[in-house]
């Protein structure tokens, strides 16, 4: 199960998807799996899937305010969740303001894990509340390791491997860009999108002209406000599918072989599920084994049957307020009820 944000983690979630298995097959054997296909919850899912150290560190937030972040430290790998320092979350909704929001924390975030010995990364995108194209992380890292300096003194990530992990396929710039996709629920006016746009587009062609290259044009250089070209144009990262990433480091095509059910959830479905959001990961390496997908709302439900769920169900009664259904302990007991519903009508198949 994805979370359900700004109620459940993806862990809390199984967990009332596993009581209510319980309440019909309590023999079954259930595996839990967290989930994320880069944002909210993705540290948390490999620390669950692969062990590590969770190490804490001082960053700025998106307003140059101190903050603590973690990352997850594994083996020579660090694994990044750019949210936790750049998120939009840690802001209030007057705060937001993507021209002046920076993704400085970040870059702080992996110079202490290349300080602690890291010599890999992993980083999900999604989640921030930032258009800087990632010049602030630059900045961060500049100021680490080249602090009287240029990006080109830096010695210390030359060896290192990054691997940033998005659902996203935006270009930088232009009209299916990070400025006009995504910064206007970042807080962005009609203006300043357009004004972002064009701080991007100088960005991408100064950059291309230094390296001789431009990967502005690359799918998920606009995930988190241009963190993914920051990332492939500075730090030759390979952009990977989020949740494929995951599903790949935690064997899910072994867990699933011989399951008789998969249940995966999140927040709000309808078509732009089918675009590659996180249930359609699922699904996509389910091997034929019925899918069933539950949310908070559900909208297109037909054509989410005929992407291949086997049942497409909301968890909320109909006309319950939005405030009640966020609350954790009712969106509990709806993921318990709505999934002991849904086995109960399969038993009798």
């Amino acid at each position: 199960m994805d979370s359900f944000k700004g109620c459940l983690t993806s862990q809390e979630a199984n967990q009332a998807a596993a009581v209510g298995i319980k309440g019909v097959c309590p023999e079954a054997e259930i595996v839990q799996v967290p989930v994320s296909d880069g944002g909210e919850g993705f540290t948390a899912a490999f620390h669950a899937a692969i062990g590590g150290e969770l190490v804490e560190v001082a960053v700025k937030d998106p307003m140059m305010r101190n903050i603590k972040a973690k990352y997850l430290l594994h083996d020579g790998m660090a694994v990044i969740e750019v949210a936790q320092a750049c998120g939009l979350a840690l802001l209030t909704p007057e705060e937001r303001n993507p021209l002046v929001a920076t993704s400085y924390g970040v870059g702080q975030m992996v110079a202490d894990a290349v300080r602690k010995g890291a010599t890999r990364f992993t980083i999900g995108l999604g989640g921030s509340a930032t258009s800087d194209n990632g010049a602030g992380m630059l900045r961060a890292l500049i100021d680490a390791f080249a602090p009287h300096g240029q990006w080109d003194d830096i010695a210390e990530l030359k060896q290192i491997r990054f691997t940033i992990a998005t659902d996203v396929k935006n270009p930088l710039c232009g009209e299916n860009g990070a400025a006009h996709v995504f910064a206007p629920q970042k807080g962005a006016t009609p203006e300043m999108v357009l004004q972002l746009d064009e701080r991007a587009r100088r960005f991408a062609e100064v950059s291309a002209k230094h390296f001789g290259f431009d990967r502005s044009r690359h799918e998920g250089a606009g995930a988190a406000g241009g963190l993914g070209y920051a990332f492939m144009q500075y730090l030759d990262a390979e952009c990977r599918s989020g949740i494929e990433l995951l599903l790949d480091t935690i064997r899910f095509d072994e867990t699933v072989s011989d399951a008789n059910l998969v249940v995966t959830g999140e927040g709000s479905a309808d078509r732009q599920t089918l675009m590659g959001k996180l249930p359609m990961g699922i699904l996509s390496r389910s091997a034929g084994v019925p899918t069933c997908l539950i949310a908070g709302r559900i909208s297109d439900r037909e054509e989410l049957l005929k992407a291949g769920f086997a049942v497409v169900e909301c968890i909320n009664p109909p006309g319950i307020a939005l405030e009640e259904a966020l609350r954790p302990e009712v969106a509990r007991q709806n993921i318990s009820q709505t999934v002991e519903h849904i086995l109960r009508e399969r038993k009798k198949l």
